[in-house]
Order: C-alpha cells, then sequence, then structure tokens
C-alpha cells in the first residue's frame, strides 16, 4: 500500500474511484513534472453529500467536511494519472465555496481540503492556497476544490 493511502487508511478513508466528470473534462492531466486536477465536487458513490450554499441552509461545518470529500476525490484524481508516492509536493489547491452573500467564512471550509492534503501528503502536503466566495457550482455543490501537485 503507497504511503498517502496508508496515511488515509489509519483516518479510516481509503482513495476512492476517481468521479466521473459532469462535462466535457478529464479528471485530472499531467503537464511536464505537474500534474492538474479539475474541479473535484463532494460526490461519495456518485451522489453529492451536500447541495445549496453555505450560511444559508448549508452549515460551515457541513461545507468543511464537503471541503474533505473534494480533496478526497482531488486525491484520487490525481492518483489516477500518477502514483501517489510520486508526488513532491502539493503546490496550490484552490477551494471555491457557493456562499450566502453575508458569508465569510471561506477559509475555515477550505481548511477541510487543506488538512486532509496534509494528514494524507506529510510536509508534501503543505501548499499555497486560495478560498474563493462564489454565487453557485455545479450541481448546486456548496464546494468544489482543486488542486496542483509537482510529481517525479
Amino acid at each position: 500500500m503507497a504511503a498517502v493511502e496508508q496515511r488515509l487508511a489509519e483516518l479510516g478513508l481509503e482513495v476512492p474511484s476517481v468521479a466521473a466528470p459532469v462535462a466535457a473534462y478529464v479528471p485530472a492531466i499531467r503537464s511536464g513534472s505537474y500534474v492538474y486536477t479539475s474541479g473535484q465536487l463532494p460526490f461519495v458513490d456518485g451522489e453529492l453529500t451536500v447541495t445549496g450554499k453555505v450560511g444559508a441552509g448549508v452549515s460551515a461545518d457541513e461545507a468543511q467536511q464537503a471541503a474533505r470529500q473534494c480533496a478526497l476525490n482531488a486525491i484520487a484524481a490525481l492518483g489516477s494519472v500518477v502514483d501517489l508516492d510520486d508526488v513532491v509536493r502539493i503546490v496550490k489547491v484552490v477551494a471555491f465555496v457557493a456562499s450566502d452573500s453575508g458569508f465569510t467564512g471561506q477559509p475555515q471550509v477550505a481548511n477541510g481540503a487543506s488538512e486532509l492534503i496534509g494528514a494524507a501528503f506529510g510536509e508534501a502536503g503543505q501548499h499555497a492556497r486560495s478560498a474563493v466566495g462564489v454565487a453557485v457550482l455545479p450541481l448546486d455543490a456548496p464546494v468544489e476544490v482543486e488542486i496542483v501537485a509537482e510529481v517525479r
């Protein structure tokens, strides 16, 4: 078992199957020594775990858990292109949060993704990040996460 998969197993998690794209794109693509994932939604077994806007129907805690699932799906997408143990560093994480107009906790929501990535990749999981509030996301998902990884 790969080290990343072992760390996830210690958290009671496993790398899921790669989520099927909801439009015309691939889940991840390698260019040189970098892998870019497409934005990942909080799918579990083909279903969104939660829908709606954060701050209006979706709590910050629910959104943080959704971001965690998005990150797990991004790890699966990354693993569809390279061996997860070939990741040198997670360079960047971008979290989009479908936010009610008064919600300003996007960084805390994005922590769900960042903390999971840190736990999975250890020191190589320390990354730059953006947490962006948006009006709406595909399929009414509350969160979408993409990652950029440097690989061997």
